[in-house]
Parts: structure tokens; sequence; C-alpha cells
């Protein structure tokens, strides 16, 4: 289940554009609301954190998974929020600040949590145990290199040249645009000759999932009185996940190609959901309350 040239040099460097590209759209007022109005910080890493684990061993038993395929479920759902998801609330004009801040820290979080659970899914579902460790440096890494050098790098030309950042917008919205269906085209061909035997085997779980995680995300932000966008890009962390480190944890810490099953569908999966999110952010959210520095 390896990914190929095209995502794993491609994506990165397309990510760090876009990036840039989004923090181009924010000011240190931005990160600031969120740090003075946090709750939109708080139901999202909650849910991210406790709910989806807690949804994924539901789904696990309600439809009677074998053991290795809900071991999987529950890991993928154990997985923060993929670093994509900020161009998903991007293209969705949901708050991208929040998004920027939420993939931060269930990333970091999860250096902890997600042994944890992984070990109660193989505890509960196979009777075993595993020394599972998370590679905490290159987590760091990832995070600085793809998600905060780059915003700070367009928050930057932001504030020496505003002109430049008000055509970035709509740029960076189609260029964004380009990267996913890229994106979605290529994993698609890269598992053709299995991609039915995927979806027969962890499909239907995995597409629950994510339509959970949605669901709850935009009720949950309902239920705190968040905003729309605020709401939105929770629904899209919870979404869209972090399939890499899915991948990782089953292939090369389990050695499982079997636990594998549910990241790789939902690495699939969750591109098409996440952009029919966007479009009905789009419908929802008016472009001006979803502008420059609103």
């Amino acid at each position: 289940m390896e990914s190929s040239p095209l995502i794993s040099a491609g994506l990165p460097i397309a990510l760090f554009i876009i990036m840039i590209g989004i923090g181009m759209t924010l000011t240190l007022r931005d990160f600031r609301q969120v740090a003075v109005y946090p709750k939109g910080m708080v139901v999202g890493t909650v849910a991210q954190i406790v709910l989806m684990p807690i949804i994924a061993f539901a789904l696990a038993s309600l439809l009677a998974l074998p053991p290795a395929i809900a071991v999987g479920l529950i890991i993928i759902a154990a997985c923060p929020g993929g670093t994509t998801s900020n161009l998903f609330v991007l293209l969705a004009r949901g708050n991208i600040a929040l998004s920027i801040v939420l993939t931060v820290s269930a990333s970091l979080i999860t250096i902890i949590t997600l042994p944890l659970i992984t070990n109660m899914a193989l505890q509960f579902y196979m009777g075993t145990e595993e020394d599972i460790t998370l590679p905490v440096g290159k987590t760091i890494g990832m995070l600085v290199g793809i998600v905060l050098l780059p915003v700070a790098i367009g928050m930057l030309v932001r504030s020496r040249k505003p002109e430049v950042a008000r055509k970035a917008e709509s740029i960076v919205s189609v260029f964004g645009g380009i990267v996913l269906a890229v994106l979605i085209v290529a994993l698609v061909y890269g598992t053709r000759d299995q991609i039915w035997k995927l979806l027969a085997q962890a499909g239907p779980a995995t597409l629950l999932l994510n339509g959970a995680g949605i669901f709850i995300g935009l009720l949950a932000g309902r239920a705190a009185s968040l905003t729309q966008r605020e709401s939105l890009a929770v629904a899209v962390e919870l979404g869209v996940k972090n399939g890499t480190i899915g991948l990782m944890v089953t292939l090369t810490l389990l050695e499982s190609s079997t636990m594998s099953i549910p990241a790789a569908v939902y690495g699939v999966l969750m591109f098409p959901i996440g952009l029919l999110l966007a479009m009905y952010g789009r419908r929802v959210i008016p472009k001006t309350t979803a502008g420059l520095g609103e």
C-alpha cells in the first residue's frame, strides 16, 4: 500500500505552496481570537481524541468486523487531522486559523494517545499488545515544515504586501482544487487493481466513520454555539485524517497489511467526501463572511 512518487514527493511541495497562500489570508488577530475564545479548539480536540475512537469501537462491534479490520479502523479514527484538512477548510470558507491550531494540537497529543488507543484495540480484539512509539521528531518536523513555516511566510507577505495577499485567495483556492483533483485521481489509479476488494472489506465501515466524524463536528459545533465557520473547521478536522500515520502504524510498526486496509480506504474516500463538504460550506457561508481578516 505504498504511495506513488507523485503523492510522496509532489504533495508536500504543493501543500507548502498552498499553505503560504493560506497564510496570506490570515493575521495574528485570527489566531488571537482562537486563543481568547478557545471553545472551538477544546470542542475539536476532545472530539478528535476521544469521540472518534469511541465511534470506531462502536462501528467495529455493530458491523461485526474481523479483528484485524476492527483494529485498523480504530487506528485511523485515533489519527489526527491531516495537513490537507487546512486546504479543505479554506475551500469550505471555514475558520482556517482554528483548523491550523487543531491540526497542530491533535498531531502533538496523538503522539501519546495513539499508541494507547492502538493497544486498547489490540487487547480487546486480538488479545495482544505491542510496543508502539510514534516518531516525535518527524511529527514535529512535518508540522513545522508543511504547516507552521509556510503559514508564517504567507502572513509575513500579507503584512508587507497586502495587495498581493488580496489577490492570493482566489488563486490558492483554484490551485488547491486542482491539487485535490489530481490527488484523488492518483489515489484511485494507484489502487485500481484492488480498489473493489478493499472497498468490500472496509468501505462501509470507513464511510460510516467519515460521515460520523463530519456529523459529530457539525453537531458539536452547534451544541457549543460555535459559528458556522468554526463548526465547519471542526467537521473537516474530524473527517480528513492523516492516513499516512495510520499506514505507518499498521504497516511499519504492526507489520499487518490487513490492518492497513481501513487507513488505505479511508485515505481514498475522505477526499471526494471532503470536496462535497467544501461545496456545502461555499453554499451556506457567504464569501464576504469568510473574506480576508474576517
